[in-house]
């Protein structure tokens, strides 16, 4: 049983201010859930029909009906199980290894493929500017299938952040050299754009190379974020 006012708690969450009021986010369907219960996050609710109640019997569970579920969802299907999880806080700092950086991402669908990209390659940090979009928004979360609890995420003022980098800073860039001709060390950041907009020319000041992926004879101007974030990582790591 759900009572009303957590039905109004649950549904607020799908906005921005009442996650950082609550300091919660939703995970829904059996294989986020599963990431989440493997991982650090601590869930302070966890909802679910009859039909997977069994399953999740070892776990202070909530057994709600179809009906109230899809009350709560954010899901045009409700998939039989959501939980309410804590947010953890984290403090941007600079790492060993690969680090992207993602200048205004404001698709979710794109920052969660990205993230889940990230966590294909072993790629565990991504810096974000402030004007990206919040990596707990549910269509992120959904889109990450999971990811999202393996793979950092910050949120910070990337010229500060970037002025203060020792390792080589690489953009993508469609004025760049080509991406095929380049070789890559193992500690460096990558830079990736807005959708429509690419990296901001006070970013691009601060990088050390500008890259564009290899055009052949397609007639696109450009290649979507997630897309373009997974060629150049799959060139970082398998050439």
């Amino acid at each position: 049983m759900i009572n009303k006012n957590t039905i109004k708690l649950i549904k607020s969450l799908s906005f921005k201010k009442y996650r950082d009021k609550y300091n919660l986010f939703l995970v829904e369907g059996e294989k986020c859930i599963d990431e989440l219960l493997s991982s650090s996050y601590e869930f302070k609710s966890l909802y679910c029909t009859k039909k997977l109640i069994k399953k999740y019997a070892n776990y202070n569970v909530t057994e709600i009906t179809e009906n109230d579920l899809s009350k709560i969802s954010t899901l045009s299907n409700a998939n039989n199980i959501l939980a309410t999880v804590y947010i953890k806080q984290k403090k941007v700092k600079h790492f060993d290894g690969i680090t992207l950086v993602l200048d205004g991402v404001n698709n979710p669908g794109n920052l969660g493929t990205i993230i889940r990209t990230c966590d294909w390659f072993g790629v565990k940090n991504i810096v974000c500017s402030q004007n990206s979009v919040d990596v707990f928004n549910s269509k992120v979360v959904q889109s990450t299938m999971g990811s999202i609890f393996r793979v950092n995420i910050f949120y910070t003022d990337l010229i500060k952040y970037l002025n203060n980098v020792t390792t080589p800073i690489y953009a993508a860039s469609l004025d760049g050299l080509n991406l095929s001709d380049q070789e890559f060390s193992s500690n460096l950041h990558l830079v990736m754009g807005n959708e429509s907009n690419g990296i901001r020319n006070e970013i691009l000041k601060l990088v050390d190379k500008k890259i564009c992926i290899d055009k052949k004879n397609g007639k696109a101007e450009s290649l979507n974020v997630s897309i373009a974030s997974a060629i150049f990582l799959h060139k970082i790591f398998c050439t």
